[in-house]
């Protein structure tokens, strides 16, 4: 049975800030052996809803946030663009979904 964590197995080539590395590893434990949807919206909507619990923040929002327990230190460190996630990381997911 594939999962929606295992859609986390690879990350992507490149991030955008410092804080996307650790929401994605979150994400990986939040949807530990959650069955992938049916449907590439029902997997949206999934995606879209975690960002919302892990981050508390809608994935929605326009401007970058700060995220205290994703800061390591550095430039962007914690830091999150919830754009970012709506237009490179979602789609990555679910072209990866659909292989």
């Amino acid at each position: 049975m594939k999962t929606i964590a295992s859609l986390f197995d690879e990350q992507p080539m490149q991030w955008n800030l410092r804080g996307d590395p650790h929401l994605w590893r979150e994400m990986r434990e939040h949807f530990d052996g959650v069955p992938l949807p049916s449907s590439p919206d029902e997997l949206v909507a999934l995606i879209e809803s975690a960002f919302r619990i892990l981050t508390g923040h809608p994935i929605s929002e326009a401007e970058p946030f700060f995220t205290e327990r994703y800061n390591t230190g550095g430039m962007s460190s914690g830091m999150l663009l919830p754009k970012f996630w709506r237009e490179k990381i979602i789609p990555f997911l679910v072209e990866r979904s659909q292989i």
